[in-house]
């Protein structure tokens, strides 16, 4: 009779819970290298705004006429502007700006979008005609142009240039969801249910959007490197956040008149715009092979 101890000898070794763990990790980053690089960037830089006090070498609004102007050094990182202020703790302090806006204008654009395009999806008819058409109309004016026109209106608060952003944004997330809730109401399950008197609200709540979810995950991520670049487009119009919070687009505003005495003053602030848009794309093409059954047969 085997004893626990040769019954594990012929089993061979167990694989421990972090063993294993390791090993999904390991097979994630060979299947998507470039999605968990856009996730390393996007959590180096979540972090530095929710530890900016700590990882800052300077008060981010202390002006130093004497300092105007210095090139990067051991003392100030990405040197200083024309006020003397450290430029690698503005662009520390300027991600919680810009995280912020994008989650907001997310939160905005699937809140406003996704019941709507749930709504017209399932319901059709007329009101599939009246929400696409109100869709239609928000599309047709440039997604910038459209932000800008909100933000002067509104006011230039945080709170307004992240509803600016989510307004702007809100369309593509109600065609969005309509195209999945055409394509998964029609199937045996949702009629199923249907057949056996569950209310529309059950349908669509246990059955529809679960499965439409993923899609809307997607394009989030896709949505909020978006949102931060229009954020910083609207800082660098003068439309952005009032000073003195830095923003990385009022940098670059701050900096135009002297890209080529002082070309750290801009590349420094441009280069974290650039780096966290990249990180949001790559991680939302990653989320989509992952997410996308057809994709994951086909071997992407």
């Amino acid at each position: 009779m085997a004893t626990n101890t040769d019954v594990t000898t012929i089993a061979g070794p167990r694989v421990g819970g972090w063993d294993r763990a390791l090993v999904t990790a390991g097979r994630i980053v060979r299947r998507y290298p470039l999605a968990v690089t856009g996730g390393v960037i996007v959590l180096t830089f979540l972090l530095m705004a929710i530890f900016a006090p700590l990882i800052a070498t300077h008060d981010p609004l202390e002006a130093d006429g004497r300092n105007a102007f210095q090139t990067p050094s051991a003392e100030h990182w990405f040197g200083t502007d024309g006020l003397g202020r450290d430029i690698f703790s503005r662009i520390v302090y300027g991600s919680r700006v810009s995280i912020q806006v994008g989650a907001m204008a997310v939160f905005f654009a699937g809140g406003i979008g996704v019941p709507f395009g749930l709504l017209a999806g399932y319901r059709g008819g007329i009101v599939d005609a009246v929400v696409m058409r109100m869709a239609d109309a928000i599309i047709a004016f440039p997604g910038l142009i459209l932000a800008l026109t909100l933000v002067m209106v509104l006011g230039p608060s945080a709170v307004n240039i992240m509803l600016a952003i989510g307004i702007g944004a809100a369309p593509g997330y109600a065609r969005l969801i309509r195209s999945q809730v055409l394509y998964l109401k029609t199937l045996d399950y949702v009629t199923a249910s249907r057949s056996i008197g569950a209310t529309d609200v059950r349908i669509i709540w246990k059955h529809i959007w679960p499965n439409a979810r993923a899609s809307i995950i997607v394009a989030a991520s896709l949505t909020m490197g978006g949102a931060v670049l229009a954020e910083a487009s609207l800082g660098f119009l003068g439309v952005g956040i009032r000073p003195p919070t830095p923003t990385w687009g009022r940098m670059l505003n701050d900096s135009f008149s002297q890209i080529y005495n002082a070309p750290w003053l801009s590349i420094f602030p441009g280069a974290a715009i650039f780096l966290i848009t990249l990180a949001f794309n790559l991680v939302g093409d990653g989320l989509r092979d992952a997410l996308d059954p057809r994709l994951r047969r086909s071997g992407r």
